[in-house]
């Protein structure tokens, strides 16, 4: 890596987020971001080519208006309890500015995500989750702790009801499937405080239109409590770039005190048309969903009966490990034969695959040569 010495210390400081490869050159069968395998609601496309005309010279709604009247029918919740980003990322990076403390003035400064301070608690998360987490603690100052799940990688939630900065809960989790019961989830937002919690519990539900449960239903009970949301996996737009929160009015505000402290205008005519066309679209979705998880209820079935071990998924995407394989050589051997996945070289899941669900077709050639590569192992 180079270095600059124009660059602050802030920047010198980060350990970026890595995304997965996006080929720009080949032929693969990319199983490897989790995206939906089958196009966006043909309303999405009729409403951002109505979008793009003259209006294009104007700047968009800062508030994302109808965009957030239109989630807030589709949740049951009220519009000033609804916010729109430029991708559940962005929407995740404003809530730890928002919500989690840095250390003050004169207090001990956190060291390898460690250490507690009056202004500066920190926050937990899963030791294996999204790895975005500890990117936006950096960002921010935030000292953190990772709380280890279970050897099944099931989150022990009774391990999160202590003294933080606050809590945040991928549900499903990423990248295992995992997911908590609501109850279980619920513990953790209520704490083991009596009356109104005083954190923020995020919850990231990124995936849950694959088998989770939803905790928006609960935002109007707890006003500690937050939920993440994107069009990318469920909605098929990952290309659009757009994602939401929905919580109590508070929490809402202080998301927009942040974005509005970077940019007022965070998505654009054609993001806000095609967004609002998806959300209002979900009998379409619901069938595209359904036939996603089918397929990774297949697909989960014949790797088992080859020999795979497979986490039970929520998501859209398996967790998988060959007995006979390193994490590393079933990789690059799956790559070599045109079929993208996501590796993570880190503790614990160095042999563990993640796969997206692609298509029915995609994903029998995926098991296809799952199986050539395991017999010659």
């Amino acid at each position: 890596m180079t270095y600059s010495m124009y660059w602050s210390k802030l920047a010198r400081s980060l350990s970026p987020y890595i995304p997965g490869e996006q080929p720009r050159q080949g032929t693969f069968i990319k199983l490897n971001t989790n995206e939906n395998p089958y196009p966006p609601s043909p309303l999405v496309i009729e409403a951002i080519q109505k979008a793009a005309g003259d209006h294009l010279r104007l700047y968009p709604d800062p508030a994302c208006t109808e965009l957030r009247q239109a989630i807030a029918h589709r949740y049951g919740v009220q519009p000033k309890q609804v916010f729109a980003g430029n991708g559940s990322d962005e929407v995740l990076a404003f809530a730890f500015g928002a919500f989690f403390n840095a250390p003050g003035p004169g207090d001990a400064a956190p060291l390898n995500g460690s250490g507690s301070s009056p202004q500066g608690i920190p926050i937990c998360f899963p030791d294996i989750t999204y790895s975005f987490y500890p990117v936006y603690a950096g960002l921010w100052g935030i000292p953190y702790r990772t709380i280890p799940v279970a050897e099944d990688f099931s989150i022990d939630y009774q391990a999160f009801k202590i003294a933080s900065g606050g809590v945040v809960i991928p549900n499903p989790n990423a990248p295992t499937g995992r997911a908590l019961p609501i109850a279980e989830l619920l513990s953790i937002v209520q704490g083991d405080n009596e009356g109104a919690p005083d954190r923020v519990v995020l919850v990231d539900e990124a995936y849950t239109a694959f088998g989770a449960e939803t905790a928006v239903p609960y935002i109007a009970a707890y006003p500690n409590l937050l939920t993440v949301h994107t069009l990318s996996k469920a909605a098929s737009l990952a290309g659009l770039r757009v994602g939401f929160a929905i919580g109590a009015e508070a929490l809402i505000e202080g998301l927009c005190r942040i974005r509005d402290s970077f940019n007022s205008y965070t998505l654009d005519r054609l993001a806000q048309a095609g967004a609002q066309a998806a959300i209002m679209d979900s009998p379409y979705y619901d069938a595209v969903n359904r036939m996603v998880i089918a397929t990774r209820e297949r697909v989960a079935a014949a790797l088992i009966s080859m020999g795979v071990e497979v986490i039970p998924s929520s998501a859209n995407f398996l967790f998988i490990r060959s007995p006979e394989k390193k994490g590393t050589g079933f990789f690059a051997a799956l790559r070599d034969r045109g079929i993208l996945v996501r590796h993570f070289d880190k503790p614990r899941i160095a042999d563990y695959l993640r796969v997206s669900m692609g298509t029915d077709a995609e994903m029998d050639v995926f098991l296809e040569q799952c199986r050539n590569i395991l017999m010659k192992s």
